[in-house]
């Protein structure tokens, strides 16, 4: 059996086909869901890599062995299974590798209503079962059966935001291959609902698991630059990068410049607390402090939280937050049970621009203040003595918390210093007033990191 410890993550079930993963251990791991869930019905949805109709096979072989029926929702993205497990009130299983290459496939598992599964919430469990041996069930297996979401969920998203009356708009999508060219005719164009103002020009919408074109990974900027040119050349208004599962969106302004994700949590908190002043917005640690400064300012109520899924979920839930956006670029929606979706924040954004005059660079300049480094990664061999030596040397100028690593406050900027969950390495973001104070903060941790 592969090393189930680097293929059931923090988050979910990832790692290469098939040394790392193959139908075997989708198959244990779909009867272990099976005895997890307190469900009669488990829901599936893949992505477009070739591997998936096999693995996502095998899962469900498992599921059914427990006693339990699947309903396969075929191709999608992973808020289609989200959509699916909150419209539906049932646990479900995405099988995609997201924005990792094309030698990788995975599982996001989710409870009824869209709740999250991570190693406390299921994964640890899980992982047990498979090590300790999964008992044979003496119950009838169950059936599967094929059901067709995509026109309820595109339906559910425009009525959640409405761009019917929005001024014409000129967008460039790049899928890289991914589910954003199934999903993206399917709510912004015209393939199942009327169409809106928008003339969307399709780059790279052919379904293909191998991404001939690019990695469908959004956050390097390497991945960005056929989507920037064309944005230019067809003088768009808007360009809009989707990763491998369709979940994540990232927006290019008219001139081909990349908009910072926390500028576009900024955006969407104001349309949001629009439509119901004085509510809650969570970020995380790493997100631009521009936001929790707009919501403030806007009557909100801005909560702050650590990096990840499971903790901006639970978080949003005690609140009752409406809200919550990731500088990695993951929004979630208190109307979407607050799961993450990339297409529901393409919406909000197209609605922002489509409801004013100006171009994209002029709005989302309202929601950035400050200037910022981006990720920076560092491998470190002793990762507690790297942040206890920056802590130290900062002590007396700075204010430090430890929510999620290290942040420290400085007066004219701040940063945070956090381990990865899989790597040894160190990831630092920093932020200031000024390009010059950036660097200074920049340069001078790096240099503490790395000396």
């Amino acid at each position: 059996m592969p090393d189930l410890s680097k293929l059931i993550k923090a988050y979910d079930v990832r790692g290469v086909v098939p040394d790392e993963f193959n139908e075997d251990i989708a198959r244990q791991i779909g009867a272990a869901f099976a005895r997890l869930v307190d469900a009669g019905t488990v829901i599936l949805v893949r992505d477009m890599r070739e591997s998936s109709v096999p693995l996502s096979t095998a899962f469900a072989q498992g599921v059914t062995s427990q006693g339990l029926d699947v309903i396969d929702a075929g191709l999608g993205s992973t808020d289609l299974l989200y959509f699916a497990a909150g419209s539906l009130n049932l646990p479900g299983a995405m099988f995609t590798a997201s924005h990792n290459p094309a030698q990788y496939n995975g599982i996001k598992m989710c409870l009824a209503g869209a709740a999250p599964v991570g190693q406390d919430t299921g994964l640890g469990h899980i992982r047990r079962m498979l090590e300790d041996g999964i008992p044979i069930s003496t119950t009838t297996p169950g059936t599967t059966t094929s059901r067709d979401l995509l026109a309820e969920y595109a339906t559910y998203l425009r009525s959640l935001v409405d761009l019917t009356g929005i001024r014409p708009l000129t967008v460039v999508a790049d899928a890289g291959n991914g589910m954003g060219g199934h999903m993206v005719p399917a709510v912004l164009g015209d393939a199942i609902l009327p169409a809106l103002p928008l003339s969307i020009i399709p780059l790279y919408f052919e379904l293909d698991g191998t991404f001939p074109n690019h990695e469908a990974n959004p956050l390097e900027p390497a991945n960005l630059v056929d989507l920037q040119k064309a944005v230019v050349a067809h003088g768009a208004d808007i360009g809009l990068a989707f990763d491998g599962d369709a979940d994540r969106c990232f927006v290019i302004d008219q001139n081909g410049d990349s908009v910072p994700p926390s500028t576009i949590v900024g955006l969407i908190a104001n349309q949001e607390l629009t439509k119901q002043p004085g509510s809650t917005v969570v970020y995380n640690a790493i997100t631009s402090k521009a936001v929790p400064e707009l919501v403030t300012e806007q009557g909100g109520v801005a909560v702050r939280e650590r990096v990840g899924h499971s903790f901006m979920k639970a978080t949003m839930a005690r609140h009752d937050a409406i809200f919550g956006g990731e500088h990695s670029g993951h929004y979630y929606f208190r109307d979407f049970w607050r799961a993450d979706t990339g297409m529901l924040a393409a919406m909000h954004v197209l609605a922002a621009l489509g409801d004013q005059a100006r171009l994209l660079s002029e709005l989302t300049n309202d929601y950035t203040r400050y200037h910022a480094s981006g990720e920076i990664n560092s491998e470190v061999a002793d990762i507690p003595y790297a942040l206890d030596r920056v802590a130290e040397h900062f002590a007396s100028t700075g204010k430090a918390d430890h929510l999620d690593g290290l942040t420290i406050d400085l007066p004219h900027g701040w940063f945070n210093l956090r381990p990865s969950n899989t790597e040894p390495l160190l990831r630092l973001n920093v932020e200031a007033a000024s390009p010059a104070d950036m660097i200074h903060i920049r340069d001078e941790v790096l240099a503490l990191v790395r000396g």
